[in-house]
């Protein structure tokens, strides 16, 4: 298939749309919502691409994907040679595909987006992943006998089995150590098996993923805690690793603090997700239940809030709301996540912050006292500070409460390694390449920035693994 349009053909084509679910059926199932690229469709957007001599998309890519490559091999229509391109520097193409901020990353760069819209980067980064896995996982080259390291080649640690991990992982095995990933919970995938959910991003897709690197000779310890199970000290010292890389994210929730948060029918967005996402609590025979509320209130306005009330609605809640602090400017979610949200019958409460929780004599939820607030002058986030409004106090009813509003570093690892480095916050010091101030010790992700994307802890696994090659081989 030729590829050779000149740049005026390229620049008329129009930014083609991915089909989806249509809202009012897919806000009562789990599957996903968007329903990918046609090959056809494929191939007409990859042929937008301007094909740049000094690509700047590649410059917002935190795993530096090489995107014009990929691209003009699905424009020319070799979809397996787009694949191992993309497979080259990040090893969760399916994935990223799906949850990377690509409108803020990649896409804000692309120069077709200066006087028009971007091509859709992500939506193609999807399409390849998912034909090769499609078709066995991949290219003929794929399906050689994989070269697994040696048994005598240096053991490294990896703890935790989210995106920083599992990058840091891939890219050490690539250079022939062994690997091993030790997880707490009982299945792998960190954030993107608890965290995000099914009609966001399928687990069987993350599981592919994490099958490919145990095939290339990974070892995968689950319910292993590190700091109880092993120290990453007697990680060091008595089980043979070279290095440890902490990858732990920031997994511990934070709450607002205000009377009768300790009521029946108030969750954390960890704790909700949690349970519906990998323990599967919106099942009937469910081992560990959740309660399906019917008027639902969700404070924060990230992407996690955002998935908490849409997940609210699928489990059968009639009223879903979600109330942030400051105006629709502010929120940070993606756009693409509040658009889908509305259109599933989430209604947004701007400018209102809870104060109080009211329950009956049972200890259970029953309402929620707010006030409502004005923008003043921005703080250090750059945002404009919500200011209470007084006398503007109001009372909603509600069931169930989901608090969304960030997360913290687990202190396991703190408690247990007290020569490890930490700011004031909880979280590992570790310079933008992964070192810390332990000899050895290597970080990266959420345990050492706070919550940020699934691709910018990708790359800081990264930058880590190729600073643990170098004290390896050094």
């Amino acid at each position: 298939m030729k590829n050779d349009l000149t740049p005026k053909e390229r620049m008329a084509i129009p930014r083609q749309s991915m089909p989806e679910q249509p809202a009012e059926v897919r806000n009562k199932n789990f599957e996903e919502v968007p329903l990918g690229y046609p090959e056809e469709t494929a191939v007409k957007e990859a042929q937008r691409c301007l094909q740049c001599k000094k690509p700047k998309c590649v410059e917002g890519c935190p795993v530096n994907v090489k995107i014009p490559e990929f691209i003009n091999k699905i424009a020319e229509g070799d979809f397996d040679a787009a694949q191992e391109i993309l497979l080259e520097t990040n090893s969760l193409p399916a994935v990223c595909g799906r949850v990377c901020p690509q409108e803020t990353q990649c896409e804000e760069l692309c120069v077709l987006g200066k006087k028009g819209e971007a091509v859709a980067i992500g939506r193609l980064e999807r399409f390849a992943a998912d034909t090769a896995r499609n078709k066995s996982c991949g290219s003929e080259s794929t399906k050689k006998a994989v070269s697994k390291p040696s048994p005598d080649a240096p053991k490294i640690a990896i703890v935790g089995s989210g995106p920083s991990g599992l990058t840091c992982a891939s890219d050490l095995l690539k250079a022939g150590y062994n690997v091993t990933i030790f997880e707490a919970l009982h299945e792998p995938g960190g954030v993107l098996v608890y965290g995000i959910p099914e009609f966001r991003l399928p687990k069987s897709i993350v599981k592919t993923e994490i099958n490919q690197l145990i095939v290339r000779g990974a070892k995968l310890e689950t319910n292993s805690v590190i700091g109880r199970l092993y120290t990453i000290d007697e990680l060091l010292e008595d089980e043979g690793f070279f290095a440890v890389f902490v990858g732990t994210g920031a997994g511990a929730p934070r709450f607002l603090n205000i009377p009768g948060e300790n009521l029946n029918g108030v969750y954390s967005s960890n704790e909700f997700l949690t349970r519906v996402n990998l323990m599967k609590a919106y099942k009937k025979d469910a081992e560990t239940p959740i309660m399906h509320g019917k008027n639902v209130a969700v404070f924060g306005a990230g992407n996690t809030a955002m998935d908490s009330a849409r997940t609210a609605l699928r489990i059968g809640a009639e009223e879903v709301h979600i109330m942030y602090r400051r105006s629709r400017k502010e929120m940070p979610a993606r756009i693409e996540e509040i658009h889908h949200a509305e259109e599933e019958g989430v209604k947004l409460e701007l400018l209102v912050n809870p104060i109080e929780f009211k329950g009956d004599e049972n200890g259970w939820l029953t309402s929620v006292i707010c006030q409502k607030m004005e923008l003043g002058e921005p703080d250090d986030s750059g945002r404009r500070r919500p200011v209470p409004i007084e006398g503007s106090e109001f009372e909603t009813p509600i069931d169930v409460a989901i608090i969304a509003v960030g997360t913290e570093s687990n202190p396991l690892i703190r408690q247990t390694t007290p020569d490890l480095p930490m700011n004031k916050w909880g979280y590992i010091e570790a310079d933008d390449n992964g070192v810390t101030g332990k000899k050895g010790v290597f970080a990266g992700g959420d345990i050492v920035t706070g919550a940020a994307t699934v691709i910018e802890a990708m790359g800081a696994g990264k930058k880590a693994a190729e600073k643990i090659i170098e004290f390896i081989e050094g």
